[in-house]
């Protein structure tokens, strides 16, 4: 299992007020998701060679 890189009580939370409740799986999905947005987003940002900070443009 990955790093969870989500805010888990905020997802939590956000099932809840929809009037569901959030599996584990859920959570690690949707982590392991983020991460894979985020080192593609790394890796567009390299690609330029002079950038120091990602930016929404880095979202693929």
């Amino acid at each position: 299992m990955a790093e969870t890189v989500v805010v888990v009580s905020k997802i939590k939370k956000m099932g809840k007020e929809a009037g569901l409740r959030t599996g584990k799986d859920y959570i690690e999905a949707l982590s392991a998701k983020v991460n894979g947005i985020v080192k593609a987003s790394i890796e567009k940002a390299k690609l330029d060679g002079k950038k120091k900070t990602m930016g929404a443009e880095d979202l693929i």
